[in-house]
């Protein structure tokens, strides 16, 4: 992983359903710039979502990677991608990469991102429970992340 900007993503899309493969057509680009772009054009209230994961994954994690792949924002530290977080009709995605090692195992297990994936669906604000998000944060970057070596 790099941190070198690469471009933005799209703005003003419509948001999917479901997981169909893509969460959204905002071009894969690696750095910050391109996953605050993705988030900016996101409806509320998922852009208030997508931003309160972010600021509570910059504040948990040094380090931290941005990217943007298969239409979702993706974040690292080190070696990896370890979780995502995409927009879709009616709530957010909060998926963690290896999710069934995390402690307790978060509840949803999502269509078409890898049988090991587990996250939360997020409908408002008031849904993230910001200790337990940061708990499964800081779990997830000690098991190995997408694109990343064992350790």
């Amino acid at each position: 992983m790099t941190s070198k900007d690469t471009g933005g993503a799209d703005a003003a899309f419509e948001l999917p359903e479901a997981m169909t493969g893509r969460a959204s057509p905002a071009k894969a680009a690696v750095g910050d710039t391109p996953v605050f772009a993705y988030i900016a054009g996101l409806p509320q209230p998922q852009r208030g979502i997508a931003e309160a994961i972010d600021a509570l994954a910059a504040r948990t994690l040094p380090g931290l990677q941005r990217s943007v792949k298969w239409g979702m924002a993706y974040y690292g530290v080190g070696d990896g991608w370890c979780f995502s977080c995409g927009g879709f009709a009616g709530h957010v995605k909060l998926m963690f990469i290896n999710g069934v090692a995390l402690d307790p195992v978060p509840p949803v297990t999502p269509v078409g991102m890898g049988k090991a994936t587990r996250g939360v669906e997020l409908e408002s604000l008031d849904d993230i429970d910001e200790q337990q998000i940061a708990d499964w944060m800081k779990q997830v970057t000690s098991v190995p992340g997408v694109g990343g070596r064992k350790r």
